[in-house]
């Protein structure tokens, strides 16, 4: 994987073979970042990668001047490899945690400008992470949310569906926030 643009731009990121992941190709990463050019600033945004894998997606947005990057994922060797390629950078914006994602949101008291999920696509977790980010407002007011998902998942009825994007076999779907600040839970 490569990172597209920015800070790193250009650099190669090798990530073991024995990781449990499923990166984002670099054609569907450029699509959407130039999607999200257009949706938000990204310099100086607060960002939530959920499912974070090799970090790819936390790297991109690191290099193009994210304040704050949230990696979450399960998987030690996923955390361990994001920390030692974080460190390798001299990037202190990227900080990992190693939680199962639902556990992480219903736990967290953040919110985010930008929050990117790219759950496993055998487990159905898409509509769950949706509704727990919707419920507890973790969606800054003009934050934007990416599921990447398979093309057998649909989303587009949940609410703050704004749009899906498909390029190859990679699907995006858009939501934007819900957040209305009277109804914000904070527990």
């Amino acid at each position: 994987m490569r990172i597209i643009s920015g800070k790193y731009k250009g650099k190669r990121i090798m990530a073991p073979t024995n990781l449990p992941v499923r990166p984002t190709t670099d054609m569907a990463k450029e699509s959407l970042f130039n999607i999200l050019n257009h949706e938000m600033e990204i310099d100086g945004a607060k960002c939530l990668d959920l499912f974070a894998g090799t970090g790819n997606i936390s790297f991109e947005l690191a290099s193009r001047g994210a304040a704050q990057i949230t990696s979450v994922d399960m998987h030690a060797g996923c955390v361990t490899f994001i920390r030692s390629t974080a460190a390798s950078l001299n990037d202190s914006a990227i900080h990992t945690f190693r939680q199962e994602v639902l556990r992480f949101l219903e736990k967290t008291n953040e919110h985010y400008d930008l929050i990117f999920a790219d759950p496993p696509y055998d487990k159905d977790l898409e509509v769950q992470v949706v509704e727990i980010v919707n419920r507890r407002a973790l969606l800054n007011e003009n934050g934007v949310m990416v599921i990447e998902h398979s093309a057998r998942t649909v989303l587009e009825s949940l609410p703050g569906f704004v749009q899906h994007r498909k390029y190859s076999n990679v699907n995006f779907s858009m939501f934007e926030s819900l957040q209305d600040p009277k109804n914000i839970e904070t527990s």
